[in-house]
C-alpha cells in the first residue's frame, strides 16, 4: 500500500481530528474498540529519571486525574525504589485513586519504552541525557515532557524538534513559568506597550558552565555509573555528580559543562525563556553575543537582537529575575515579586482588543490537555529548544571569550569554525543521539 505522505508536525497539530499515516504508532486513548481505551479514559505515563527532581515533579502528575503512572526507571536502584514506593502507595491509598498493585521499575529506560500501555514519558534526566531520551521515546510513539533546559546543545535542540515533527508527538519543555500568571501578565504588558518601545532585557541567573575535574571516588554499588554517564565521554565517580539518597541536596552535575550548563542554563531556561515570551522571540533568538572583557567574569555577557533591542546577562540586585526597560517605564518580574516603574502598570488589565497570550494555569495538564486534543502545549518543542539555545549560545561566548555573530535562521555562527562545533559535542560510542 502506498504510504501516506507525512504531514508536517505544523499543520497536524492545528487540526486536532487529523488522519494519522498508517505506519505511525498510536496511542491507546487516540483509538476506540477492541483492546483500546476511549479518549476520556486516561493517559498513561512513565517517569524516566528518579533523582531529586522528580519527588515534586512525579507528584504533580499524580496529581491529575486524567492520569496513571505505571512505570519509572533509573540507574540507581535506591532513588528508583523510592519513588517506586511513593507511587504505589499513592494510588493505593491516596486520593480515591485507582488501585495500582503492579508498578514496575526498569534500569533502562528502552524496556519502558517497549511497553505498548504506555502512551507518553517524563524526561527527567540529567540535561546531557535529554535528547537521547526524548528522541527515542517519540521514536516509540511516546509523547513526551522534558524537563528544562530542553537541551544540551544547540545541535540536539534542532534533533528534538524535528523528531517531534517526523513522529507527531506533543513535546512540552519543563519551563513552567509560562504557567505562572505574573509571567504571563509581564509579557503581555510588555508585548501590548505598556512601557513603551522596549530599549533593553536584564537577566539575572546563575553562572555559566565549568569544566569537570572532580577527583574519582568509590562507585556505590547501588548506581550504574557507565549508564548513568551516556553520552559523556567516560571518568570516574564523585557524590558530588549524583549524591546518594540520604544526602537530600541538589547535586551539582549542572554546574559542568560536559552535563549540564552551569546555573546559568539551569535557571537561564526560565528567565531568559521568559525574556524570549516578553520580546515574541519564541521561533528566533539573539543575532550577536559579546562577552565581558575579563576572561573571568561570569556576568556582563551583551546580547542584541536583530531588531536593536539588548539583553544582557547581569545582577541587578533583585535575585533571579528578568527587568524589561522600555521607554516609559520598567517592568520587574520573578517568583516572588511583580513590579513596575512607576507604579501601578501590573495592575492595568489587559483589554480585550490587546495580545493576549496563551494562557496555561497548570504546566502539566497543559500537556495532558494537549496530548488529547493533539495541539501544541504552552511551551512547546521549538520555544523550548530556542530558549535553551540562548543558554547554550551565552556558555559558549562567556568560553570562547570574543564577539560572535549568530544566524537564528540558518542556527549557525558568521564565520566562526571554533564557535560552531561547538553548537555540538562527542558522543560516547552507543549514545549518539
Amino acid at each position: 500500500m502506498r504510504m501516506k505522505k507525512q504531514q508536517h508536525r505544523r499543520d497536524f497539530l492545528k487540526k486536532a481530528g487529523a488522519i494519522i499515516p498508517a505506519i505511525a504508532i498510536v496511542p491507546r486513548f487516540v483509538l476506540g474498540g477492541n483492546g483500546y481505551v476511549a479518549p476520556s479514559d486516561k493517559i498513561t505515563l512513565g517517569f524516566i529519571g528518579t533523582g531529586k527532581q522528580s519527588g515534586g515533579l512525579g507528584q504533580r502528575f499524580m496529581d491529575l486525574k486524567e492520569v496513571q503512572m505505571l512505570a519509572a526507571c533509573d540507574v540507581d536502584s535506591q532513588k528508583l525504589n523510592k519513588f517506586a514506593e511513593k507511587a504505589k502507595s499513592y494510588y493505593n491509598i491516596g486520593a480515591g485513586k485507582d488501585q495500582q498493585d503492579s508498578f514496575t521499575t526498569y534500569e533502562r529506560y528502552e524496556e519502558l519504552l517497549e511497553r505498548k500501555d504506555i502512551d507518553a514519558v517524563i524526561v527527567c534526566l540529567p540535561d546531557h541525557w535529554h535528547a537521547k531520551a526524548s528522541i527515542d521515546a517519540m521514536k516509540a510513539g511516546k509523547d513526551v515532557y522534558c524537563e528544562k533546559p530542553l537541551a544540551h546543545t544547540v545541535e540536539e535542540g534542532r534533533k528534538m524538534v524535528k523528531a517531534a515533527d517526523k513522529y507527531e508527538r506533543v513535546v512540552q519543555t519543563g519551563s513552567m513559568q509560562r504557567s505562572w500568571e505574573n509571567f504571563r501578565r509581564a509579557c503581555e504588558l510588555v508585548r501590548n506597550g505598556y512601557i513603551g518601545e522596549i530599549v533593553s532585557v536584564k537577566v539575572n541567573v546563575g553562572d555559566p558552565a565549568l569544566t569537570c575535574d572532580l577527583p574519582t571516588e568509590p562507585t556505590p554499588d547501588y548506581l550504574n555509573w557507565e549508564r548513568w554517564l551516556g553520552p559523556a565521554q567516560m571518568r570516574g565517580y564523585n557524590a558530588i555528580l549524583s549524591p546518594p539518597i540520604t544526602n537530600n541536596i541538589w547535586p551539582k552535575w549542572r554546574d559542568y559543562k560536559e552535563f549540564g550548563g552551569g546555573i546559568l542554563s539551569d535557571w537561564g531556561a526560565h528567565m531568559f525563556d521568559i525574556a524570549q515570551w516578553g520580546l515574541g522571540m519564541d521561533n528566533s533568538g539573539p543575532v550577536e553575543f559579546t562577552p565581558p572583557v575579563n576572561r573571568n567574569a561570569v556576568r556582563g555577557l551583551k546580547m542584541k537582537y536583530a531588531n536593536g533591542i539588548e539583553m544582557t546577562h547581569e545582577d541587578f540586585g533583585r535575585g533571579w529575575a528578568v527587568e524589561f526597560v522600555g521607554r516609559e517605564g520598567k517592568i520587574r518580574v520573578s517568583r516572588s515579586f511583580f513590579e513596575s516603574d512607576p507604579e501601578g502598570i501590573v495592575e492595568q488589565p489587559i483589554k480585550d482588543n490587546e495580545i493576549h497570550l496563551y494562557k496555561s494555569e497548570n504546566h502539566y495538564q497543559d500537556w495532558i490537555d494537549a496530548i488529547k486534543k493533539r495541539s501544541k502545549p504552552i511551551c512547546d518543542v521549538e520555544t523550548g529548544h530556542r530558549s535553551s539555545s540562548v543558554c547554550n549560545l551565552a556558555n559558549i561566548a562567556y568560553q570562547l571569550g570574543r564577539p560572535l555573530k549568530w544566524d537564528p535562521v540558518k542556527e549557525k555562527f558568521d564565520g566562526d569554525k571554533e564557535a560552531n562545533k561547538l553548537l555540538g559535542k562527542d558522543y560516547r560510542k552507543g549514545y549518539k543521539v
